[in-house]
């Protein structure tokens, strides 16, 4: 009972250290547990979707399955495993487009309705519509709708609403985010079709691996194949979620290892100035086991509360702040924040390291005998060093020598503070390390590539006559952008291609943004797509446009980089050499473009596209945000406690100084010396290792996106004004403290 009372007095005594401690063993699981909540619940979440869809393993693509190719594919799956479905695109209203799925059965990738009835295979008249579509055009169940598709018109009843696996993410060729009033997807019965039944998309499931797969496939026609993991919406949701799994194994270390480095300051310490009362104790009968569990109480209460209100706190309050912005480009029937049991697990050891760093700081002193224990501590020992012994050391100023020898005799501390300051910084220039990359990419995309102010999405039935009469009046210039299938050493992919004709309205470059040119009769690759496939150029590859049939072989002349689509860009006439022919699907134009023509399907402006960029990136904002404010929390918290360390150690000297006659503010700048040396050797070594935690989390983006990680003047300087500010507000806030120094309790010895 006396050693509790004791336990609660020091704490009270110390309370700013335990509070620090307590502060950031609560952040350090908060961030931890909250970050890692919001990743599994993605991961979770989409897994439990998958699974309650059936979502397909293959889709298999091609113009008209015959009976003796499904016999074919019967050889590797089973009735149960394959769905027949016809995909086709339709028009509501003449303007968004909807992407029909006439199916069979209904049993692989299967809708999931969240409201009205459950998809019925058997119901002609019903169609089961995209839920946040019928949202954006206030559509509901019980409404009639009618569609316009290949030549063909049909009016159906909206029998339920819901989501589809195979439309987490999905947008339009003019947009980089969804747009939910332009463009869904819907289901119905095969028996709905106006048509005979002639099947375009094959759904499988398979027990083998891909490869397998793949060359059992080979044994019928078809178009092209996409496994489950290069689905457009599985990839770009699982490169969203692996980027966010990155941010998570990142900074929470930092914290965990901060605090574990000040915690075992404190407790020395705490130890350190308690050796008389350790003395006491051990002479009154006290055993040394009691005295050491007395000590790790001081760790472990403080450290359990911290990690206890984390862990509750965390999965709670994180993932409710990244949903929003991930509803905005992702579409699933529900979110949920995850748990795993690794949470507890590190919860439980941080505490049990917080415990073991304590003992170590007070085992030592534990053994000795109580006379001993008794004494003060030995001063520490240290020869000249040769700085000390040159000439040039008395040509320094007494503040430089007084600084050097404290920092000698309290090298522990002096590491700790370097270390702290350097956790602060690397996470502080990895933030805005990213938040300087995304703008770089939108500028790089937006200003040094594109230099249209319209971009028209041509109808696939437009009128040749109108849109040349629309090229001449905006100025513009036709491109075709399509997915291709690439194949190169033994790797094969879904890219863009882009194919241009010589206008001032794109420009193309390299990787350090310089313009360059595409000469006539070059094929070039995007340096990100090269990298994944390990080309250059003179190599050969293969790819044919998905939803064709001829495959052609192109050897590489140049490459270019490109911040947010990767892929292949070549002229019509190098097009047109490879035996394909060039088909517009946009018209680009310099001039704003807002009239009404049935050949453009829709206008978006570059100001719109800023706006998509924003809003896709804005989940990686919203974590850039969330780790500055977790970075200057633990620099307030790591250097405030390191004050309060500093001054505790330096108040025997400091009172000495007085009494020597040192003005106030000379021992302000003593202190404040020691501090900006310390703080400035931290920042200088957490530049690097912030660049490094930087390009790791860019380089969990995925493939779609080109990263060249760079380091600004701007996020150098500003991450310098936080730091150094922190720093010297919280030395000017203890300095302070030098006039109600009590001279006599810091100048007498033992008694």
């Amino acid at each position: 009972m006396s050693l509790s009372k004791k336990m609660l007095r020091d704490i009270k005594i110390n309370k700013a250290q335990f509070i620090a401690i307590f502060l950031m063993a609560f952040l350090g699981i908060f961030a931890y547990t909250g970050i890692y909540a919001e990743y599994y619940g993605l991961v979770q979440t989409s897994d439990g979707f998958y699974a309650d869809t059936n979502m397909a393993d293959a889709w298999i693509y091609g113009t008209d399955f015959d009976d003796a190719s499904l016999d074919k594919v019967n050889e590797f799956t089973t009735q149960s495993d394959r769905q027949e479905a016809i995909e086709s695109q339709a028009k509501l209203d003449n303007k968004p487009d909807v992407k029909l799925h006439f199916i069979e059965n209904g049993t692989i990738s299967k809708f999931y309705a969240t409201e009205g009835e459950e998809f019925n295979p058997d119901d002609a008249s019903g169609i089961w519509l995209d839920a946040r579509f019928a949202d954006a055009r206030d559509l509901k169940v019980g409404d009639k709708i009618t569609l316009e598709f290949d030549n063909q018109t049909i009016t159906k009843e909206i029998r339920g609403l819901g989501y589809s696996p195979e439309y987490i993410y999905e947008v339009s060729p003019s947009s980089l985010t969804p747009d939910f009033y332009q463009m869904g997807f819907a289901y119905l019965s095969a028996k709905a079709y106006p048509k005979d039944l002639e099947y375009n998309t094959l759904l499988v499931k398979y027990d083998s691996s891909y490869d397998d797969f793949k060359d059992k496939l080979d044994s019928i026609d078809y178009l092209s194949v996409t496994k489950k993991e290069d689905h457009l919406s599985v990839s770009k949701f699982s490169d969203e979620m692996v980027q966010h799994k990155m941010i998570g194994d990142v900074f929470p270390i930092v914290f965990i290892l901060v605090t574990f480095l000040t915690l075992l300051t404190t407790m020395t310490r705490i130890v350190t100035h308690q050796r008389n009362q350790i003395g006491i104790l051990k002479a009154v009968g006290f055993k040394d086991k009691t005295i050491i569990l007395h000590y790790l109480s001081y760790a472990f209460l403080p450290v359990l509360a911290g990690a206890f209100l984390g862990l509750v706190t965390g999965p709670v309050i994180i993932p409710r702040m990244f949903y929003p912005t991930m509803m905005t480009s992702y579409s699933m029937p529900s979110w949920h924040p995850g748990f795993d049991i690794s949470f507890i697990y590190i919860a439980g050891l941080m505490v049990a390291l917080s415990v073991l760093v304590t003992y170590f700081s007070c085992r030592r002193i534990s053994k000795e005998n109580p006379a001993n224990t008794l004494r003060p501590k030995a001063p520490h020992n240290s020869s000249n060093t040769f700085i000390e012994k040159s000439r040039f050391w008395k040509r320094l100023s007494f503040n430089f020598r007084w600084n050097w020898r404290d920092a000698r005799r309290n090298n522990f501390r002096a590491l700790m503070t370097i270390v702290g300051v350097m956790g602060c910084v690397a996470l502080l220039i990895a933030a805005f390390g990213m938040n300087d990359s995304m703008n770089e990419l939108k500028s790089w995309e937006y200003d040094d590539i594109n230099h249209y102010e319209s971009k028209l999405l041509l109808s696939n039935d437009a009128n040749p006559m109108e849109l040349y009469y629309i090229l001449n009046e905006t100025d513009g210039s036709f491109i075709m952008q399509q997915s291709i299938e690439m194949k190169a050493n033994g790797g094969e992919d879904t890219v863009g291609l882009l194919v241009s004709n010589n206008t001032d309205l794109i420009s193309y470059t390299d990787s350090n943004r310089n313009p360059i040119d595409i000469d006539e009769g070059d094929v070039s690759i995007s340096t990100k797509l090269a990298e994944k496939f390990n080309l250059k150029i003179g190599d050969k590859i293969r790819w044919h446009i998905v939803g064709e049939d001829k495959w052609v072989t192109s050897k590489i002349g140049q490459i270019h980089a490109e911040p947010i689509s990767q892929g292949l860009i070549m002229s019509p006439d190098t097009l047109e050499d490879q035996g394909l022919n060039f088909t517009p699907t946009n018209i680009i134009t310099d001039e704003k473009f807002g009239e009404n023509f049935d050949s453009i399907k829709s206008t978006s402006s570059v100001d719109r596209m800023k706006e998509s960029w924003d809003q896709m990136t804005s989940a990686v904002m919203m974590m850039v945000y969330v780790v500055t404010f977790v970075a200057v929390a633990l620099a307030i918290l790591v250097l405030y406690n390191l004050e309060i360390l500093s001054f505790t150690e330096m108040e025997r000297e400091i009172a000495t100084l007085k009494v020597l006659g040192f003005k106030t503010n000379v021992l302000r700048k003593l202190l404040l010396t020691q501090n900006v040396i310390f703080t400035a050797i931290g920042f200088i070594l957490g530049i690097p290792l912030g660049f490094y935690f930087m390009t790791l989390m860019m380089n969990a983006a995925g493939d779609s996106l080109y990263y060249v990680p760079t380091l600004t003047w701007g996020n150098i300087l500003l991450s310098a004004a936080i730091t150094f500010a922190i720093s010297i507000g919280v030395n000017l806030l203890f300095s302070e403290k030098i006039n109600d120094l009590n001279m006599v309790e810091a100048l007498k010895d033992v008694e």
